[in-house]
């Protein structure tokens, strides 16, 4: 299958499957769309208190503001670079509201468990910080242009203290940590300590088994292109070109008949699955185009 032939039948497994959101993410990447028609349709998932549900993420069914959802809502936020969005006022708010005295955030609130929720996402406590994803978040707001504007608000300097805090283990526990380290310790102001940090770091993921090498491998596993989704991801220089180059081959040939991606874990239900599907094809879209395969 040709480039363009992969791409056309990507593009009818968007418009056929994937959720509105999707769909404007897409046609902003592929076709001229713009960064409004992504933020309107982003728009829909924020509740009141200017935080995320809604089934932003898709394994989270619950309607009520949510952490990870609102992660979600800032990474597209970030993608985008639309740093002028109203919605930041509301995520600022709300992420004020749910720091936990002693600083971070919870993964997730007790309120999802009253709806349809992948098995992972159990919760039995409302006031237990957690890395994730705390990290991530506040590198995400570290790139925003208003960062030092927070920076000392009381709220963030808890978080930091929490992270900073967390991070003295000798490494992260698994990839979804891995993750909150590596993009707080991108945009961390550099100092002894974040050099340090950054040792640990590039130390685990040098190691067997971290990264996923063979393109092949099923289950839930974190291969070299979830690491490295483009040529100036952090991980890149853990991982060679011939990897890389075997990792995309697959990456091709991984696309299924209906023109989409599948997701490595069980959804949450038929409708979930879609809507992960449809976010994952954009994604991998943009990591072909990013090491120039389309």
């Amino acid at each position: 299958m040709s480039s363009t032939q992969l791409f056309e039948h990507a593009r009818t497994f968007i418009y056929r499957n994937a959720r509105l959101l999707d769909r404007q993410r897409f046609a902003y990447w592929f076709e001229g769309g713009s960064k409004d028609s992504v933020l309107e349709a982003l728009a829909a998932y924020q509740n009141e208190d200017g935080g995320f549900g809604h089934a932003l993420e898709p394994d989270i069914r619950c309607p009520q503001s949510q952490p990870v959802p609102t992660e979600q809502a800032l990474i597209i936020i970030d993608e985008l670079e639309a740093y002028d969005t109203k919605l930041i006022d509301g995520i600022i708010r709300y992420l004020k509201s749910i720091t936990l005295p002693e600083g971070g955030l919870p993964l997730a609130f007790r309120s999802l468990m009253a709806y349809p929720h992948a098995p992972w996402w159990i919760t039995e406590k409302d006031d237990v910080p957690n890395l994730n994803p705390t990290g991530h978040i506040l590198g995400l707001l570290m790139k925003h242009p208003r960062w030092a504007e927070w920076e000392q608000e009381e709220w963030v300097q808890r978080n930091l203290r929490f992270v900073w805090q967390a991070m003295k283990k000798p490494e992260p526990g698994e990839y979804h940590e891995g993750v909150q380290w590596i993009s707080f310790l991108e945009h961390a102001t550099v100092t002894p300590q974040t050099l340090l940090a950054k040792e640990k770091l590039d130390a685990w993921l040098s190691k067997d088994g971290v990264i996923e090498r063979d393109p092949y491998a099923e289950g839930y596993v974190q291969k070299v292109l979830d690491w490295v989704a483009a040529p100036d991801s952090y991980a890149a220089k853990f991982v060679l070109q011939a990897e890389l180059d075997g990792h995309l081959d697959a990456m091709i040939k991984q696309q299924s008949e209906d023109g989409g991606w599948l997701i490595s874990f069980p959804a949450a239900s038929p409708l979930g699955e879609l809507e992960w599907r449809g976010a994952l094809t954009v994604e991998r879209l943009k990591t072909l185009r990013a090491f120039g395969k389309l």
